[in-house]
């Protein structure tokens, strides 16, 4: 990268800032202008020069041709202008002036506006080159970096660049043309005023930039400790198990205590030396004015100088302190960004980086890998050049099954990073069907090869779209965009173009149907789901499923199995028994196992103001329950809620699992309900003010009578709520409707889980064994149905969380399983990817994804897969064995199975 900001500016906005200067260069004369009209305004319009008495006049706005006289030995007239008395010529130079003034507004208008826009492409720009060298960078400089301290620099660091781009040019351009069209104006009126003027100028110029300069040298400290600050915080998030399980919380308290303090000094001395600059710049600017009224005033008195002249040179001031102060905080901005930028690129430049052929999307030339994986003298070391392996040679079918077995620190996880290019060889040469790997293009790895490992990284996002990730190299199909949103998107493309971002259609169909062998959306659907099978994942999706929800107008099929479904299982229920498993919802009675919020609505929630959490503060609901003469006895439920809540919780610690469990109250609130109950022992509910009272009235919403079982549900209550509920309907039909989707046993209900859609009621409480009878008839009932895939299509749109959080480290290890299969790529390479896993899954992953690849078509059958249990490999062809960092043995299993051999220690040690 440039190391040179400047430079950097210049290259890449050279046209725009040359337009921006033109256009500084058009409005000076405009300025110079306006600084002359208020001269004429009190020597002509107000004193009265030139006007021999009433009646006389004088030419206003008469225009000459300039150094006319100088070249022709009189002025040459263009235009007469018009004859105007005293009070009229008032007039016009008053609005002559207010005409100027809106067009150097107008001036600084546009020429800020281009600023602007040219500093946020050039922000832009900027940013997206240091994610796309992030792109490039190589796996080894890629793991000394923080997260959060690069994601600081590109996202924060880099800000105040975006500012100043737009200034880089135009404003010393602009600035310094104002400061020195007003001190030629000073200087034309008078040239002592002028000459005070300007050395007070450049007394400023040079003595507060060089004030300035250790404020520089300690922003830069500041934004170092800022940056290790925010790497440090990034540890504690990523080491929390180890801090809450070590008792190190204090330790950690006492580090970054340190380290604010440290940033504490350094802003404060900052603040001080700022402040201090501060108040000498502003003395200077107003030493000026001093002289000029001292100064200007006797030279008005003995003569020297007019009236008129001393205004305008007083009003020319005016407007020059705020060009130079603005000028010399250029000056110190110039500096802190040209540090910034330093310091980023500095960053941002590894020794060693891919380069962007290397990542041409068109670079793969469409013909599938053949041959063998050949390791030639293949040698590997660390930052401190211990080597990893050495001298690794082997010559593996490309299309064969290959294990790779060793104890711990003999440097077989090192084989498959090398192979999918991950890591560099630093000796020898290693290849594919005959291909260099390092000189292969990500292309071609990235298409050809399928890789997990025990850590690898899911998306925040659906379990489809991180199975669909290895598949989503280029645009293939372009979006269908109506003519508004093509119009939309081509001026996007545009300006992404103009700041050299990427011109590729995030919105476009980017997944490779022909690669994974499928034409259409259903065919694809069936590809996921075979892969999720294969590595065991698919209890889990489908589980994801039931809890999940579709659009009845996208999928009105599986809407209408639904239904089906729900009337299929009252019948099996019945027929096996089982009818008291569930309590079925009915529009006209209370359902005990559902919450009172349910009860009331009778329906699930579209909009937030009516989750069952919001209902206590809508107007529109508690203006129901008033008028139903609910408000009151809710009150009194949310009392004794809370009541029960404080004497049950009162002692234990805020975290405890049984808060969200089974209390309605976190315990951050819980002392403000232990005041509210105690507020209210001195009398009923109704002595409570209304903040009180609205708190208490949100309680209940939650509550369940069948599972929480404190009798504050009668069958008067229960009948008064199914009469709110009838009236609550109508009135959420007329004056917010679709803010609820009500229940209907005819109806499917969008935005209720597939579960609550089949059962159409709550799973009883208190039956011992219901929830397993409950789930195999609901499996059952699906399958007959074949609504089975259905479920599980709805999983995949379950989302994952951020790094995976949602999922456990066995199901985010079986989804990057998954994601790998799902290419079909021509070899597949496992790095330990089943680590976490219990053995007996392990090897029915082992025997699934083999007997998988053994069927897949010629040419897609190659699996390199480094395996933490050597018993495992009896299933593969081949086994390579890794000691120290060395080959130690290849061949087949039985082979190798023998006395002596270091495969038989390894498996004795298994």
């Amino acid at each position: 990268m440039e190391p040179n900001l400047f430079k950097y500016i210049w290259r890449y906005s050279r046209r725009e800032q040359i337009g921006i200067l033109l256009l500084v260069a058009i409005s000076l004369p405009f300025y110079f202008i306006s600084l002359s009209v208020p001269k004429d305004i009190v020597n002509t319009g107000i004193i009265g020069q030139g006007y021999a008495g009433p009646g006389d006049t004088q030419s206003f706005l008469a225009f000459d041709l300039p150094l006319s006289e100088t070249l022709f030995g009189a002025p040459i007239t263009l235009f007469e202008g018009f004859q105007l008395e005293q009070e009229s010529m008032l007039l016009g130079l008053s609005f002559t002036f207010l005409a100027l003034v809106i067009v150097n507004g107008l001036f600084k208008f546009q020429i800020n506006t281009a600023k602007g826009r040219l500093g946020e492409r050039m922000l832009r720009r900027l940013r997206f080159e240091l994610a796309d060298r992030l792109l490039r960078f190589r796996i080894l400089s890629l793991r000394k970096m923080k997260g959060a301290e690069v994601a600081t620099m590109v996202k924060d660091e880099v800000e105040p660049l975006g500012g100043f781009i737009g200034d880089a040019f135009v404003t010393p351009a602009f600035l310094g043309g104002q400061a020195l069209t007003a001190m030629a104006f000073i200087m034309v009126q008078s040239l002592w005023l002028g000459l005070i003027a300007g050395a007070i100028v450049l007394v400023q110029a040079l003595l507060i930039p060089k004030l300035r300069k250790r404020i520089l040298v300690l922003g830069r400290q500041r934004q170092l400790t800022a940056r290790a600050l925010a790497g440090r915080i990034s540890e504690l998030l990523d080491g929390a198990t180890e801090v809450h399980a070590n008792d190190a919380t204090h330790w950690e308290r006492a580090e970054i205590s340190n380290r604010l303090g440290l940033i504490f000094g350094i802003r404060f001395e900052i603040f001080q030396r700022k402040f201090f600059v501060k108040f000498l710049n502003n003395f200077l600017s107003q030493l000026t004015p001093f002289i000029f009224y001292a100064l200007g005033g006797i030279l008005a008195l003995r003569g020297s100088l007019d009236i008129g002249a001393l205004v305008a040179v007083i009003a020319a001031y005016k407007d020059l302190p705020g060009p130079v102060r603005d000028l010399i905080n250029w000056e110190q901005q110039r500096n802190d960004v040209q540090i910034k930028y330093e310091q980023v690129i500095e960053q941002f430049q590894p020794g060693e980086i891919i380069e962007p052929e290397m990542q041409d999307p068109e670079a793969d030339d469409g013909q599938p890998l053949s041959g063998a994986i050949v390791f030639s003298s293949v040698s590997l070391a660390d930052d401190s050049d211990n080597n990893l392996i050495e001298g690794v040679t082997l010559n593996l079918p490309l299309d064969s099954a290959t294990a790779v077995v060793g104890d711990s620190g003999s440097g077989k996880e090192y084989l498959p990073q090398l192979i999918v290019g991950l890591l560099p060889a630093g000796g020898g040469t290693l290849t594919l069907g005959g291909r260099d790997v390092g000189k292969l293009p990500e292309a071609v790895i990235g298409r050809r090869l399928g890789y997990a490992d025990n850590d690898s990284y899911l998306f925040p996002s659906s379990v489809r779209e991180n199975l669909l990730y290895g598949v989503k190299h280029r645009p293939l199909r372009e979006a269908d965009y109506d003519e508004e949103a093509k119009k939309e998107w081509d001026a996007a493309r545009a300006e992404a173009g103009r700041s050299a971002n990427s011109l590729y259609d995030i919105n476009a169909d980017w997944i490779d149907y022909e690669a994974l062998g499928v034409t259409n959306e259903e065919e694809l659907r069936a590809h996921l789901l075979r892969a999720v099978a294969l590595v065991g994942f698919e209890d889990d999706v489908y589980r994801y499923g039931l809890y999940g929800a579709i659009d009845p107008e996208e999928r009105p099929q599986v809407a209408e199995g639904v239904l089906q479904a729900r009337a299929a299982l009252a019948k099996r229920l019945e027929a096996e028994g089982f009818t008291d498993l569930v309590a079925r919802f009915d529009r006209d009675s209370y359902n005990m196992n559902a919450t009172l919020a349910e009860n009331l609505l009778f329906g699930t929630p579209t909009k937030p103001d009516y989750a069952p959490d919001a209902l206590g503060g809508n107007r529109l609901v508690i203006g129901i329950l008033d008028d139903m003469g609910l408000t009151g006895k809710l009150q009194e439920m949310g009392l004794k809620i809370a009541e029960f809540t404080v004497e049950i919780f009162a002692d234990l610690p805020p975290g405890h699992p049984f808060f969200d469990q089974f209390s309605f109250i976190t315990a951050d609130d819980l002392p403000d309900y232990e005041a509210i109950v105690g507020r209210a022992e001195k009398d009923d509910v109704s002595s409570l003010n209304e903040a009180d009272r609205t708190l208490l009235l949100g309680l209940p919403f939650r509550y369940v009578e069948a599972r929480h079982r404190l009798d504050l549900v009668d069958a008067a209550f229960a009948a008064k709520v199914v009469e709110a509920r009838q009236t609550l309907a109508k009135t959420i039909e007329d004056k917010d409707p679709g803010a609820v989707a009500f229940y209907d046993l005819e109806s499917y209900n969008g935005v209720a889980s597939l579960l609550d859609n089949v059962l159409f009621g709550r799973l009883v409480y208190g039956r011992a064994e219901a929830q397993e009878t409950l789930e195999r008839i609901i499996g059952e009932v699906l399958s007959e149905l074949d609504l089975r895939e259905a479920v599980l299509a709805a999983g995949l749109d379950y989302q994952v969380g951020i790094g995976g959080n949602r999922l456990s480290a066995t199901q985010r290890q079986k989804t990057a399983l998954a994601r790998a299969l799902v290419k079909r790529p021509d070899l597949l390479v496992i790095n330990e990817a089943t680590a976490v896993m219990d053995g007996a899954t392990r090897s029915r992953i082992v025997e699934r994804v083999l007997e998988a690849r053994r069927q897949e078509e010629e040419g897609r059958r190659g699996i390199f897969w480094t395996l933490e249990r050597a018993t495992l490999a009896q299933h593969f062809d081949q086994v390579v064995v890794m000691k120290n960092g060395r080959v130690a043995e290849v061949g087949g299993f039985e082979e190798l199975n023998k006395d002596g051999t270091a495969l038989a220690g390894l498996l004795s040690s298994d």
